[in-house]
């Protein structure tokens, strides 16, 4: 069976680059960054807002600090007249409650997972019944 190396005259007619996928000339561009601030720290301050709870999705998981231990959340929903984030918590006993933080407050990230709370999370998370 013989093979052609002819482009299809409808990738053609959308000004495809040679060898490339069609291209669009209206799409958003990037500004580009002044050289004089490169350093990586500066680069990904431009880049990155500061994480807070209001910039997670609905159903974003995360570990928040509660009154005896670290849980395990998940966002369930906003309340934007309050200004508020509505979090979905485990209980160790297999119930779940919820609880509302400001939108404003500040995250940390343990690689991708969002914490929030200050300390050490993984020595105080709670031990959840594993029986389900």
């Amino acid at each position: 069976m013989p093979t052609t190396r002819e482009r299809p005259p409808e990738i053609t007619a959308l000004g495809a680059e040679p060898g490339g996928l069609p291209y669009s000339s209206d799409g958003p561009t990037a500004a580009p960054l002044s050289t004089d601030k490169l350093t990586p720290e500066a680069l990904s301050d431009e880049l990155t807002p500061a994480p807070t709870l209001g910039s997670l999705p609905v159903g974003a998981r995360l570990i928040l600090r509660c009154r005896a231990d670290w849980r395990a959340a998940a966002v369930a929903g906003f309340e934007p007249d309050r200004g508020r984030v509505v979090l979905s918590v485990a209980s160790p006993n297999g119930h779940t409650y919820r609880v509302r933080r400001p939108h404003d407050s500040p995250l940390a990230h343990d690689g991708h997972l969002p914490v929030l709370g200050e300390g050490q999370w993984r020595a105080g998370l709670a031990h959840y019944d594993v029986r389900w």
